[in-house]
């Protein structure tokens, strides 16, 4: 349990320096005198270190111990924190992010495997949910508590105290974390090998595939709620915190729930997810149905992510922690299809309420590849034995 917690910990200290950057976006054009759009280059930089680096990282590194890798993976985090915060100049923030973002898939993925392989057969997709526990919390309360840092002492002092957490999980990390049980560690050519077999592609396009529409209104939910809805852009905190709290209520919910129904429940929850997006076109125009649809909304999204990092994890069991840096790249990947075909909706005579009934094909799209995915296979045995040849018709026919 205490290392549950301590890698939660990190995983949110980690996650927390991803989302916190929208917040400080106006801070830190207005220092370095560049348009926010430019600024936003921040986040970008971000999800595209996210998704090269995670992998190519975690193939390199394949055989290094897991604790003295996740310490190494926390240096580098405090280190890149601890240039973002003292900066001269927007370039060497930029930089200083991107080496900050390599590190970030391959210490979750590092994580998730440490957990599960501390965690009873049947209890790994609940073990994975309350480590990603710590990415709602970034979300949650991590990302708003160092935008108020940021807007009272200084966007550098955000980026601070984001290093300083990691600093403290790394010594927790040094003190108190173990590599698991003896395990055979393949090379990364080996592992590479691992993530062409069909079931493993399979389970990564599922997490791509499944979570575009889930991102794409998150994504946009403020035009959603404010153009749409109409809510006081006042509300917007409030609104998001919501969304926030079905989030975390979801995502534990969800692992336990594919712990009980592995076979069911990722079918299950991806075509509830879809319902919900085709109810919230419904009631988009109404304020308090569409604020009820957010929360319902948030549960769901994060309720299929645990199922959806298992299945890949038990599909590439072989090479699990690339495995689980090419998911995290695809969620990256996803995020960024979102936000592009999302602006394209949002910008075109449709408007943003056209956002929903697209996010609900796309999970559909998520639920067909999810239902394939858990399709059982007809074994020959299965099959009546057929006569083939003039001896075999004879031996049929005497039967």
């Amino acid at each position: 349990m205490i290392r549950l917690a301590i890698l939660m910990f990190c995983v949110f200290s980690i996650t927390t320096g991803e989302f916190v950057v929208a917040g400080i976006l106006p801070e830190v054009a207005t220092d370095f005198q560049v348009t926010v759009g430019t600024a936003g280059l921040l986040i970008t930089a971000y999800a595209v270190g996210m998704i090269v680096g995670g992998p190519v990282l975690t193939a390199l590194t394949a055989r290094v111990d897991r604790k003295r890798l996740m310490l190494a993976l926390l240096g580098v985090a405090v280190g890149g924190n601890a240039v973002s915060a003292t900066a001269p100049d927007f370039s060497l923030l930029l930089g200083a992010r991107v080496v900050t973002a390599l590190v970030t898939s391959t210490f979750f993925a590092q994580a998730i495997v440490v957990v599960i392989r501390s965690a009873a057969p049947d209890r790994g997709a609940t073990a994975v949910a309350r480590l990603a526990l710590g990415m709602n919390l970034a979300m949650v309360l991590g990302a708003p508590l160092g935008t108020v840092i940021g807007r009272i002492w200084g966007w550098q002092m955000t980026f601070a105290a984001i290093g300083s957490a990691c600093l403290l999980g790394m010594m927790l990390v040094a003190r108190f974390i173990t590599s698991p049980r003896e395990e055979a560690r393949s090379s990364a050519l080996a592992e590479l090998r691992v993530l062409r077999r069909r079931p493993v592609l399979l389970a990564l396009t599922i997490t791509a595939v499944g979570n575009v529409g889930a991102l794409m209104v998150f994504s946009y939910l403020a035009p959603l709620l404010t153009n749409v809805a109409g809510h006081a852009a006042g509300r917007l905190p409030t609104l998001l915190l919501t969304y926030g709290i079905g989030a975390t209520i979801g995502g534990l919910l969800g692992g336990t729930l594919f712990d009980r129904r592995p076979r069911t429940a990722q079918p299950v929850l991806l075509g509830c997810l879809a319902a919900a997006f085709a109810v919230a076109w419904f009631v988009a125009t109404s304020p308090t149905p569409s604020a009820v649809a957010v929360a319902v909304i948030g549960a769901l999204s994060f309720a299929i992510i645990p199922g959806m990092q298992a299945r890949v994890m038990s599909a590439a069991h072989e090479a699990p922690t690339l495995a689980m840096a090419v998911n995290a790249s695809g969620y990256q990947v996803a995020a960024a299809v979102a936000g592009l075909a999302g602006g394209l909706i949002v910008d075109s005579a449709a408007g943003p309420r056209t956002i929903y009934p697209v996010a609900a094909a796309l999970t559909v799209c998520g639920l067909v590849l999810s239902a394939a995915a858990v399709r059982p296979a007809r074994s020959p045995s299965s099959r009546p034995d057929r006569p083939t040849g003039p001896r075999d018709r004879a031996t049929a026919i005497r039967r």
